[in-house]
């Protein structure tokens, strides 16, 4: 088949390779041409797709890139993979994916099956996306949605064993659709409309948002009455039923819990129906940030100013570079505020925002572990006998944050 999958993401460069190792004609395509030239030359920023894999499948004519819209014209499948954030108000933004749907309407030339993977709010595909093609008169479309599940830097869990849920307007998009992930993914499940796919996407995330803040409150809890947190869960861990196990962290990150949920939320409240969980959950863990400042200000006798602290990781996920909706970012940002000296390293993230270092420091006040990469070597804090705190969500200090 010729696929052309529309951003070359995490996730769109995760479906370009699958789908033409097994065999598909695929366009990976992007408005970015500087991140298209670096693809042509196999650099790649995701963890697990190497740049002999690139080149290869180049080289025996699989896969391609471009940044040219004619390139996916004559398509017969098209994945769409773009984006879908938050606006400053944090109200869910669909101007990508509404742009990146008018420009491959208006650039096909064939018949042409449409695939949604990118997160939205139950009813995008058939509200949003259906419209725009079909507005154009020119082909006959199909139209299916299939979320996307992949989890940057799991290995574990990839492409080929993670079970996919799709669904098509019609039983026979829907089988179509199965059939094309199939040939690249170990399990694909069909449910019964676009809307039930889309909204399981939402429901995973918005599980993990929820969790996560209970724990987070828990850890709050475990403070005052002085326990550890890390401990009361990993004991309760050891039910092998009915419980699965969550730890504290200074907030979430990455596209899909911080936003997943919120998109879940805007379809409800626009029925009139109030999420008290959702919304509840959101508050509890943007207002990690303020509880880690009070605890270190509780330290500092009331006042961070002038403190020279450094973070060291600020990606929101160990062993990747992103930075999406990293609560490392609002942290720096909150502590100058209250005039600390703020720095960070982190040497995934090749970005020259301020602060930026090129190492630990040990000439520092305080030191915050907030996102441990294998790549950093804390004994140049521990030498030094720096004061740190660490804030990571693999930390199992006890006493959640603690200083070490």
């Amino acid at each position: 088949m010729k696929v052309s999958v529309i951003g070359q993401g995490y996730v769109g460069l995760t479906i370009s390779i699958g789908a033409a190792s097994a065999g598909h004609e695929v366009v990976g395509f992007d408005i970015n041409d500087k991140l298209i030239q670096n693809l042509l030359k196999g650099n790649t920023f995701v963890p697990g797709i190497t740049k002999n894999k690139i080149l290869d499948l180049q080289n025996l004519g699989k896969l391609s890139f471009s940044s040219d819209p004619i390139a996916f014209s004559e398509s017969e499948i098209i994945v769409i993979a773009v984006p879908t954030p938050l606006t400053e108000t944090r109200d869910p933004d669909l101007d990508i994916l509404t742009s990146a749907s008018i420009m491959v309407a208006k650039n096909l030339r064939t018949d042409c099956l449409i695939i949604n993977e990118s997160t939205s709010y139950p009813g995008t595909l058939r509200n949003l996306i259906k419209p725009i093609f079909e507005s154009t008169g020119k082909h006959k479309f199909e139209f299916a949605s299939a979320p996307e599940r992949v989890d940057p830097g799991n290995i574990d869990w990839d492409l080929k064993n993670t079970p996919r849920v799709v669904s098509g307007l019609t039983s026979s998009t829907s089988k179509k659709v199965a059939n094309f992930y199939g040939s690249f993914c170990g399990k694909v499940s069909i449910v019964s409309s676009p809307e039930v796919a889309e909204a399981s996407k939402l429901f995973e995330n918005t599980f993990r948002q929820v969790n996560i803040a209970l724990v987070n409150e828990f850890a709050q809890i475990s403070n005052v009455l002085n326990f550890s947190s890390h401990e009361a869960i990993t004991a309760a861990a050891t039910k092998p039923f009915g419980f699965m196990a969550f730890y504290p962290s200074i907030g979430v990150g990455g596209h899909c819990i911080p936003v997943d949920p919120i998109y879940l939320s805007f379809a409800a409240e626009k029925q009139g129906i109030q999420t008290q969980f959702i919304n509840l959950a959101n508050q509890t863990n943007l207002g990690m940030i303020s509880y880690v400042i009070n605890r270190m200000k509780d330290e500092e006798n009331g006042s961070l100013d002038t403190l020279k602290i450094q973070l060291a990781g600020i990606s929101y996920k160990s062993g990747i570079p992103d930075l999406r909706e990293s609560p490392a970012l609002l942290l720096i940002s909150e502590l100058k505020k209250l005039g600390a000296d703020v720095s960070w390293f982190d040497p995934l993230v090749d970005l020259d925002l301020p602060g930026r270092c090129q190492s630990l420091d040990n000439n520092i006040d305080i030191g915050l572990i907030v996102t441990p990469h294998k790549a950093i070597d804390f004994s140049v804090w521990k030498k030094a006998n720096v004061r740190v705190l660490d804030l990571s969500a693999d930390s199992n200090n006890y006493g959640w944050p603690k200083f070490l």
